[in-house]
Parts: C-alpha cells; structure tokens; sequence
C-alpha cells in the first residue's frame, strides 16, 4: 500500500466526490420533496428514472472517454493533442445526447407496458417528458465537466455543481407546492425544476471553461485543432462505447429491478427508490474514487511508467475498501432513521430498512468493482472488463434476483441479494484483471519505466 500516492488520488478525488454528491443531494432533494406530496408520486419519479436512466447512462459513459484521451496527451505533454480530443469529444457527446433525449422524449408510451400502477403511469408520463429535455444539458455539462477533470482541474466542475443545489430547491419550493403565486404542480413541478437547472449549469460551465485562463492555452490553438477527424472519433468511441456498455448494464441492472419490484406494489417500488437512492448517494463517493485513479492511471499510461500505474491502483483499492466498511456500518445502524427523510408511510419505511440491509452487505464490493472498472479504463482496457460486468449483471444478478423474488417469495429482497451476487462477482474479476495487466505491462512492454 503507498499510502503516498493514495493521499494524491484523494486529492484529486475529493473535488469530484464533492460535485457528484452535490449532484446526488439534489436527486435525493428531488425525491424527499416529491415523497412529501405522496407515495405514489414518489413511486412515478422511481418508475421514470429508472426507465430513462439505462440510455441516459449510457450517454454518460461517453463522456469518460474525454477525461480518459485528454488525460493521456496531458501525460505526454500534447496540448495540441488535449485541445483536439476535446473538440471532438464535445462534438461526439453533443449529437449523443441530442439523439437520446429526443428518443425518451417521443418514447413516453412505453410506460404503460410495464405492468405498473395506472395511477403511478399516469402521473410519470409528463414527467419522463420534462426529464428527457433535460438529459442534453445533461450531457453537454458532463462532457465539459470531464475536460476538466481529464486536466485535473476538478475544482471547476464541484463550484458549479454546488450553484445546482439552491437553484433546484427554490425551483422546486416554488413549483411543487405552488408558493409565491405560482401553481401547485407536485411532481411535475420537480421536472420544469430539474430541466431549469440542468440547462443553468451547463451554460455555465461552458462559459466559463471557454473563457477562463486556466483552459486558454487549449482553446488558444482552435484554429488548428477543432476539427472533426474520423481517426479521432473512432479512438474516442474505442473507450467510450465499452465504458458506456459497463455502466449502462449496471445502471440497467438497477433500473429493470425497479421496474420489476413495480410490478409487486406501489409501496415496495417507493421502498425500493429510497433504499437505492441513498445507496446511490454513498456510492458517488467510489465514483469519484475511481474517476480520480483512473485519471491518474491514464496519465502515468501516457507517460509508460508501469510501477507508478500499479501503486495508483493498489492504494486505490485499499481505500475502497475502507470506505465500503464505513458505509456497511452506516447503513446497519441508520437503516430506520434515513428512510423517514423520503415518507412517513409505516409500511414504506419499514420495506426500504430491510432493503437498506441487504445494501449495507454490498458496500464493499460495489465500491471495490467502480474503482477496478476505473482503474482498468485508465489503461484503456476496456473490453474484458465489459464483458465480465455483463456476466456478473445479467447472467448471475438479475436471473437468480428475479427467482428469489418471484419464485421464492422474497419479494423486493430478492432482488437485491441478486445485487449482491453481481456486484462480488463484478468485484473479484475486475480486481483480478487489473492485478493480472499491470504485470504484464510492465514484464512485456520495454518501453515501461520501472
């Protein structure tokens, strides 16, 4: 363990960490203010998310690609290199997330095929509407945001992130319950609020990324390198798409639960949604964890030094593991008080504590296989990596969750011990992935500075 490079990794870290869970406040904002209205509303905001995220995230995985590209000319010292990965990367994302909100947007329909509540579809359909325009600005934010971080700038991103979370209360204090004359909206309210914010912030990051001195030596050189190249957009997607299909079959294995736990009651659905997310919300902080070491892997990749790669990772590791032992701990003790920030409902809170359980089992590993996934992104392996997070997902999780929960009368709880299996399975290949190419890169690459 160098417990040296660990402190740096967190350095670079915390920024991002700070951002994502400004990110995730406003999420966990969202549903605690929507939860008030009602559980069936709250239980149409699970139902949305949960259908839009798979194609919403699997937009997000292509903007790991900039940070991932960028990174690795900033290790070879290129800014020529870093300003043209950026145009394209920004450009590449752009259409992306146009393409994807407007499918969600015209893609309304579908939420009254999934054998859900009638009253909880009939209350999601205008809200998937609202969030669909809101994934382009989305997109457009990330993609900045991951330019940024890919120079290890991550302070730049986390200020603005923070401006989000005032901006989206007072929206929604206003929207939702209809204060200072304005209509009472409930849950859609929360949409025109989250659309609001989302296109404020992107605007905002963008200025300030275009104009700022910091990043002046980059857009200094458009002329020559803001071009679109097709080389350039292929080796753009050779990281992005794989990382985007990681993601997107975790995110995707979190999303079809919630739509499969739908289908048991309204109340194990609005259980399900607080239990996931404030599990959600202790997971940023092992997103960030692993955005900052796989920076930081990507860089020392750019620059060959095989040692270097391999302590980044191991201490990155090591640390994972000690904040997923935190969180075990936290949610074992806490797993009845945090639920009633999201209902009051006796039946509600006392489903999402049991769940909260079987979540706290999973820390460990969830923190342990972002951080392995991240690490082997930084090294720009991809591939096998993507296909053991198939596997562990949607060949072992989401099978025997469904089968416990409806074969075996586990209900809500069986899929999540479905999680459990996927997430350590995920956790062990991946570790040992990573283990296994960083010895080999340094024994077979003689390039490789030791």
């Amino acid at each position: 363990m160098n417990w040296t490079e660990a402190k740096k990794t967190l350095q670079l870290a915390l920024p991002i960490i700070l951002g994502e869970l400004s990110q995730m406040i406003l999420h966990l904002i969202d549903s605690a203010m929507v939860g008030t209205v009602g559980y069936k509303h709250l239980a149409a905001a699970g139902l949305v998310f949960s259908v839009i995220n798979i194609p919403f995230v699997l937009a997000i995985g292509l903007t790991f690609s900039i940070s991932q590209m960028v990174s690795l000319a900033s290790g070879k010292n290129d800014k020529q290199l870093v300003s043209h990965y950026f145009y394209n990367g920004i450009i590449q994302c752009a259409i992306a997330g146009l393409v994807i909100s407007c499918l969600l947007f015209f893609s309304v329909d579908i939420l009254d095929h999934l054998k859900q509540d009638p009253a909880v579809v009939a209350l999601a359909k205008p809200f998937m509407q609202l969030i669909s325009l809101s994934v382009f600005p989305m997109i457009i934010f990330m993609a900045f945001k991951q330019f940024a971080d890919g120079l290890e700038h991550t302070k730049t991103a986390m200020f603005i992130s923070f401006l989000a979370l005032p901006i989206n209360i007072f929206l929604n204090y206003l929207l939702i319950y209809g204060n200072w004359g304005f209509p009472r909206m409930e849950l859609l309210g929360a949409g025109y609020a989250t659309l609001i914010t989302r296109c404020l912030v992107a605007l905002i990051l963008g200025i300030f990324i275009l104009n700022s001195y910091k990043f002046h030596r980059f857009v200094a050189v458009k002329k020559r390198q803001w071009t679109l190249r097709r080389d350039t957009q292929k080796a753009l997607l050779k990281i992005g798409v794989p990382s985007s299909l990681q993601i997107t079959m975790e995110a995707g294995a979190f999303a079809i639960s919630g739509i499969l736990i739908g289908m048991i009651s309204a109340k194990d659905q609005a259980a399900h949604q607080i239990a996931l997310s404030i599990a959600s919300f202790t997971f940023m902080v092992s997103l960030g964890l692993a955005q900052a070491g796989s920076i930081r892997t990507s860089n020392a990749f750019g620059q060959q030094n095989a040692d270097k790669i391999r302590d980044i990772g191991v201490s990155n590791m090591v640390s994972s593991v000690i904040y997923g032992i935190c969180c075990l701990t936290m949610f074992v003790l806490l797993r009845y008080w945090l639920p009633t920030f999201f209902s009051k409902e006796p039946e509600v809170i006392t489903i999402a504590a049991g769940l909260l359980l079987w979540a706290a089992v999973f820390q460990i590993s969830d923190s342990l296989q972002a951080i392995s996934a991240g690490l082997l992104r930084g090294v720009k392996d991809v591939k096998v990596p993507t296909v053991i997070v198939a596997i562990a997902y949607w060949v072992i999780g989401i099978p025997v969750g469904y089968y416990l929960a409806f074969h075996g009368g586990m209900k809500a709880s069986g899929i999540w011990i479905g999680f459990i299996l996927g997430l350590t399975v995920s956790a062990i290949l991946l570790t040992m992935r990573f283990m296994f190419f960083t010895k080999h890169y340094k024994e077979n690459n003689k390039y490789a500075r030791v």
